[in-house]
C-alpha cells in the first residue's frame, strides 16, 4: 500500500483546506462583518421597499425603482434632521471638546466635588468622601485622555462603515433572491437543493424576526429617553432621544456612545446629570436582562434564558460583534440542527428500504435453486 493511501490524503487535503478557509476568514473578518451588517440593514428597511413595491405612484411592483425611492427618501430625512439639530450639535460637541480637559482635571485633583456641593447642597462630609475617592482613582482618571482617543478613532472608523453599508445592502435588496440561488447551486449537489431552499427560507424568516425584535427594542429605549430627558429638562431632548433609539441597533458602542454625549450635555448645561446617570445604569439593566431576552425570545421562539446565555458567550468570544450576532446565530443553528434531525430518519429509511430491495433477489434465488 503507498504511503500515504488515498483516504489519508484525501483527509488531510480536507484539513489544510478547512484550516485555508479559516485563516482567510479571520484575516478578512472586517469585510465579512461589514457584508453580514449590510444583509440585516438590507433587512431592515425591506418592509419599506416592499410596501412601496405594492403601493407606488409611478412605479408599481418595481423593485429597483422601490430600492430608489426608500433610499431617496433616507438622504432627505437625515438632511432635514442635520438642518434642524446640526447647529445645536456641533455647537455643544465643540464646547465639550474644549471643556474635556478642564473637566478631567477638575476630576484628576478633586476640585469638582465642590461644585458639586453648591449645585446640591451636600455637606462637608459628602465633600470630602467624593474628594477622598477620587484622590484614590486620580491615576484611571488621568488615563481616561488616551481611552477618549482611542474611542473617538473608533467612532469614526464606524462612520466609515456607516456609509458603505448601505451601499452594499442596496444589491442585496435589489438581487437578494438570485445571490441565494446562485450560491445554493453553487454549493450544493441538485439532489439537496430543494432542502437547502427550505432552510434558507426559514433562516430568511429568523432574521425578519430579529429585525423587528431590534426595531420593539429600539422605540422602547427612545420612549424612555423622551420621558427621563423631557423630565429632567434637558437640551434637545427629542433629538437626544430619537439619537438613543437609533443607536440601540449597535451594543454596548451605541448606549455608551447615548450615555457619553448625554452626561456630556448635562454637564455643560448643569442639567441634573446625576440623576440621569442613575436612570441610564437602571435602563440598561432592565433592557439586557428584561426586554432584551423576552422580545428575541418571543421573536425568534428561543428561551429567555437562552437568549441571555447567547449574549454572554457572544461577548467572551467576539466582543461587541459577537453581542450582537450572538442571538441570530442561536436561533439560525436550532433551524439548521432541526432540519438535519428531520433528514435523518428519512436517510436511515431509505438505506433500510435499499438493502431490504438488495437482499429480497438474493432470497429468491436462493428458493429457485
Amino acid at each position: 500500500m503507498p504511503f500515504p493511501d488515498r483516504r489519508t490524503a484525501n483527509v488531510v487535503l480536507t484539513t489544510v483546506s478547512v484550516a485555508g478557509v479559516c485563516v482567510a476568514v479571520y484575516f478578512a473578518r472586517r469585510i465579512f462583518l461589514i457584508f453580514v451588517f449590510a444583509i440585516l440593514f438590507a433587512y431592515l428597511i425591506d418592509p419599506v421597499v416592499k410596501f412601496l413595491q405594492r403601493h407606488s405612484l409611478f412605479f408599481k411592483n418595481l423593485r429597483g425603482p422601490a430600492v430608489v425611492e426608500v433610499y431617496v427618501s433616507i438622504v432627505i430625512l437625515i438632511a432635514l434632521a442635520a438642518y434642524s439639530f446640526a447647529p445645536g450639535v456641533v455647537r455643544n460637541t465643540t464646547k465639550l471638546l474644549d471643556e474635556t480637559p478642564a473637566l478631567l482635571d477638575r476630576l484628576s485633583t478633586g476640585d469638582i466635588a465642590g461644585d458639586l456641593r453648591g449645585k446640591y447642597g451636600w455637606t462637608e462630609e459628602q465633600e470630602a468622601r467624593l474628594r477622598f475617592f477620587l484622590a484614590r482613582h486620580r491615576e484611571q482618571i488621568q488615563n481616561l485622555v488616551p481611552i477618549v482617543d482611542r474611542y473617538l478613532s473608533n467612532a469614526a472608523l464606524l462612520l466609515v462603515w456607516s456609509f458603505l453599508i448601505p451601499i452594499l445592502a442596496i444589491f442585496f435588496l435589489r438581487d437578494g433572491d438570485h445571490i441565494t440561488d446562485v450560491l445554493i447551486q453553487l454549493f450544493f449537489p441538485a439532489n439537496r437543493r430543494a432542502r437547502i431552499r427550505a432552510i434558507a427560507e426559514e433562516l430568511h424568516l429568523i432574521l425578519t424576526c430579529y429585525i423587528r425584535a431590534q426595531l420593539v427594542l429600539c422605540g422602547l429605549s427612545f420612549l424612555f429617553y423622551t420621558a427621563g430627558l423631557l423630565l429632567l429638562r434637558f437640551p434637545h431632548a427629542i433629538g437626544l432621544a430619537v439619537l438613543g433609539g437609533l443607536l440601540e441597533f449597535i451594543p454596548v458602542v451605541g448606549w455608551t456612545s447615548t450615555l457619553a454625549v448625554i452626561m456630556g450635555l448635562g454637564i455643560l448645561n448643569h442639567s441634573h446629570w446625576i440623576w440621569m446617570a442613575v436612570l441610564l445604569v437602571f435602563w440598561r439593566i432592565v433592557q439586557d436582562y428584561v426586554a432584551m431576552p423576552r422580545i428575541m425570545g418571543q421573536q425568534l421562539k428561543i428561551h429567555p434564558l437562552a437568549a441571555i446565555f447567547a449574549v454572554l458567550v457572544g461577548a467572551e468570544l467576539g466582543g461587541i460583534v459577537g453581542i450582537y450576532l450572538a442571538v441570530p446565530a442561536v436561533a439560525a443553528l436550532r433551524v439548521v440542527l432541526r432540519a438535519n434531525g428531520a433528514e435523518r430518519p428519512k436517510r436511515s429509511h431509505s438505506q433500510r428500504t435499499d438493502a431490504s430491495a438488495s437482499v429480497h433477489p438474493v432470497l429468491t434465488e436462493t428458493a429457485a435453486g
